[in-house]
């Protein structure tokens, strides 16, 4: 079998399908190569999602004939000057994109050099090339200002084998759309504009701060729904936004994750940001965030893949501890924080207050003296359900044993009375906060049972006549595997056969049950996360099934002294603004609102 050398123009097509693989692809090389020329305006212009025409012109510094001739010669490249690809600071550096670009489409590469700052001098003519699907087709003279303007005609047009593979011109455009917005989201510096079929979509100008940048291309209700994340460790960097939990999403293109300004898909840090939030969102639910990371280029390799958006850390626990601790800081801040429910748009006002760890309370948070709250804390620092609410239930709203107190105390306020056994209505300084309290009590529940397991382990109350539980023998191999942890949590098991649990003793705080519900709950649990978690994520997994095992059902009556202790503890409790699942804990409708409903203003 004898050896050849592929032709330039058939390498040149292999190296296309590493780095143009749809509209999208080459639009982000073409983009990143106007960031890399310090451009400060970059206007984009599709056709048909790009499969028709790609157009990217920005105002950067511009290239002469000789330089754009270079350009489309492959591994020619003007941003690694001294070999050193570790250290690259820039997002182009391969020398790949425009000729593998060229050689699958028709590209025309328009380009003037911008004379430098205080010169004097005009800027020389521009000068166009043409290159159609390899083949060089033209050159010519071209009047555009200073910087660079590339068309990207007919993608795939002479290769149908490629062309077939891409989707349809409305799925080609959300990518092409996405890239853009990830990229002027790492740059707010530089004005981005796009434009689809002759209409204007997304237009952000130059010289925004980031965090009006990020809201500006994800949500406008991004700032009032979110907490800023600021940690510094060991060199490293970490900065940006994360959503509350309750304004979360149901997939997870609202995340964007970005490495020394470079937009990257990373599976570490997206495994990272669902740890921080592992038993704050239900599994179908995913939070929006906006997090930077910056750290020492010798700490990452970003030559890992043609399409530059893979990373590889050096010190992948170190970054991975670094995002979850960063997350985890900025959402303890949020207090009781919550956002409005996307299902509740009956009144514009629905809305959380503005609240943060430390702002418009005292420091330490009154204690009611009603009786039910008496002796709520039971052995090991958790609080026990059973005397937390002790006192006779009633569904109206009786006297109190104590005047109640004054509702502008307290930002959720003092209960009035609750509905269908259900939500519990109180009164506000400024409107009415509405409260699901198997959800509010669910995440107090958690919250106190994560507080013992870290300060020395939770209280367990033996049965008096252990209990036998039926599983399945896998389901038991996965239980006996974690005993001791379990154990940790106040829940003793012992194996019993192959195919059956004993339990010994169950959390205090969780008090009578459905016990074997509670067992085999965790074991789905374990085989759903076993693997693909860390221990401290399968510890929390594990105590947000056992807290909303132990949770007031909805459906029970409460007293007001119960409501108003229950809205005391979630005051001071953080994430209490959303159960273990995700799901809001409480809306207020503001006295605004009210007074539209009855037409008073």
């Amino acid at each position: 079998m004898s050896i050849r050398r592929l032709p330039s123009h058939l390498v040149n097509r292999i190296a296309a399908g590493e780095v143009v693989e749809r509209p999208a692809s080459a639009l982000k090389e073409l983009v990143e190569n106007a960031i890399d020329a310090d451009a400060t305006r970059i206007a984009v212009r599709l056709t048909a999602g790009g499969t028709e025409l790609i157009e990217v012109t920005d105002d950067g510094c511009g290239m002469t004939a000789d330089d754009m001739r270079l350009a489309l010669e492959r591994h020619a490249t003007s941003k690694l000057p001294d070999e050193a690809i570790e250290a690259v600071t820039t997002l182009g550096f391969r020398g790949e994109a425009l000729p593998s670009i060229a050689s699958v489409a028709r590209l025309t590469l328009e380009s003037r050099v911008r004379p430098s700052t205080g010169s004097g001098q005009a800027a020389p003519d521009g000068w166009s090339v043409t290159v159609d699907n390899g083949e060089v087709a033209g050159e010519a003279p071209a009047a555009l200002p200073p910087g660079t303007r590339v068309r990207v005609e007919g993608l795939f047009e002479k290769v149908p084998a490629r062309r077939k593979f891409l989707r349809s011109a409305r799925a080609e455009y959300a990518a092409c759309l996405d890239i853009v917005k990830r990229l002027a989201m790492a740059r707010p510096e530089i004005g981005f504009a796009l434009e689809h079929d002759g209409r204007r979509v997304l237009s952000v100008p130059p010289g925004d701060s980031a965090p009006a940048r990020v809201a500006a291309l994800t949500d406008r209700e991004l700032p009032a729904n979110s907490v800023g994340v600021d940690l510094v460790r060991e060199g490293l960097v970490l900065g940006g936004v994360a959503g509350l939990p309750t304004f979360s999403r149901g997939v997870a293109d609202h995340q964007y994750l970005f490495v020394n300004r470079r937009p990257v898909k990373d599976r570490l840090l997206a495994g990272a940001v669902r740890g921080a939030y592992a038993d704050l969102l239900a599994r179908d639910r995913h939070p929006v965030v906006a997090l930077f990371l910056d750290l020492p280029t010798d700490q990452v390799d970003v030559n890992v893949h043609p399409a530059k958006t893979e990373v590889r850390f050096r010190d992948p626990a170190l970054v991975r501890g670094l995002i979850v601790s960063g997350l985890r800081r900025a959402l303890d801040e949020a207090g009781h924080a919550s956002a409005r429910p996307a299902a509740v748009d009956v009144l514009s006002g629905w809305e959380a207050p503005e609240m943060r760890s430390g702002e418009g309370r005292s420091p330490a948070w009154p204690t009611p003296t009603a009786p039910a709250f008496a002796g709520a804390q039971g052995a090991g620092g958790v609080s026990d359900h059973r005397s937390f609410f002790a006192a006779p239930p009633s569904g109206r709203a009786e006297p109190a044993y104590t005047p109640p107190p004054e509702h502008r105390a307290f930002p959720l306020g003092v209960a009035r009375g609750q509905v269908a056994n259900t939500y519990i209505v109180a009164e506000a300084e400024d409107g009415l906060i509405l409260v699901d309290q198997h959800a509010a009590h669910e995440r107090l529940v958690l919250e106190r049972m994560k507080r013992a397991a870290a300060n020395g382990g939770i209280h367990a109350q033996a049965l008096l006549l252990p209990e036998v539980i039926e599983l399945d023998e896998p389901a038991c191999d996965r239980l006996e595997a974690r005993i001791a942890e379990l154990a940790g949590f106040g829940l003793e098991l012992e194996r019993f056969g192959p195919a059956a649990m004993l339990v010994r003793a169950t959390p205090a705080a969780l008090g009578k049950g459905d016990i074997p519900g509670l067992v085999r709950d965790l074991a789905d649990e374990l085989a759903a996360f076993d693997q693909a978690l860390s221990l401290k994520e399968r510890l929390d997994e594990v105590a947000a099934t056992m807290a909303c095992h132990g949770s007031v059902r909805a459906g029970r009556a409460l007293s007001v002294a119960e409501m108003n202790a229950l809205l005391r503890e979630m005051e001071a409790t953080p994430h209490s603004g959303q159960c273990n699942h995700g799901r809001p804990t409480w809306v207020k409708l503001a006295r605004a609102d009210l007074e539209k409903l009855f037409g008073r203003r």
